[in-house]
């Protein structure tokens, strides 16, 4: 897959941004820094400089080189120039996403008035916004998307599926920023439960449009004899 340095520009110089401020800010924060939150978006977790500060840039470069070379193992790498643009809007929305969250943290850590249950909440609802909007264009392969043994035996079982999911995430998304704002436990039960049972029909959805698929093949490995 060819990469874009525009692209790779723009998340590189994001997690260096957090190496920095983990590094200036060091010396400012106590031994002991909110780590987690609860729903209610109250401290429930307490860690060290290490687990606040540097922790969550090692981790997004960890998964920024992962979702860099994930393609070149892929058996189905062929695929990956074919949706390279929605790869890439996964790419760099998770590497954002994860920047974003480091510096609200890291603001709470320094004592400042943060909201960040409601920026979670708020920042989580958006990334399946966006994803909801490239999950159609995304083509068959062993990593990325809704794998199933029926997605990957069928591409029209794949495109169907992968057209639900993102209608499924656009729905949930605004669903789940919500359900952060209100604060509400029932409500925010009521989103898992929605969420697991929607999954739970990609599922099923899948397998019935890989039976009426009349082109499906049979999975790699699985042919008697």
């Amino acid at each position: 897959m060819k990469l874009s340095w525009r692209t790779e520009l723009i998340q590189l110089l994001l997690i260096a941004a957090m190496f920095v401020v983990a590094a200036a800010c060091w010396p400012y924060v106590p031994e002991r820094i909110p780590v987690h939150w609860n729903l209610r978006g109250e401290v429930d977790g307490y860690g060290g400089k290490f687990m606040g500060l540097l922790l969550p840039p090692l981790i997004t470069l960890g998964l920024y080189v992962l979702l860099l070379v994930l393609p070149r193992f892929d058996p189905g790498k062929a695929n990956y120039p074919t949706f390279a643009g929605s790869y890439n809007v996964i790419r760099v929305s998770l590497v954002v996403f994860m920047a974003a969250l480091h510096g609200v943290t890291t603001l709470a850590a320094l004592g400042q008035p943060v909201d960040v249950g409601t920026f979670v909440s708020l920042g989580i609802g958006g990334l399946f916004v966006v994803l909801g909007n490239v999950m159609g264009k995304i083509r068959p392969n062993w990593f990325v998307g809704v794998r199933t043994p029926w997605t990957l035996s069928s591409k029209l079982s794949w495109t169907k599926t992968h057209r639900a999911a993102g209608w499924l995430f656009i729905v949930f998304g605004p669903l789940l920023a919500l359900a952060g704002i209100l604060r509400v436990d029932w409500f925010f039960f009521a989103m898992l439960v929605a969420g697991g049972v929607g999954l739970a029909a990609l599922v099923v959805y899948s397998y019935l449009i890989y039976r009426s698929d009349p082109d499906r093949v049979t999975p790699a490995g699985t042919s008697p004899g």
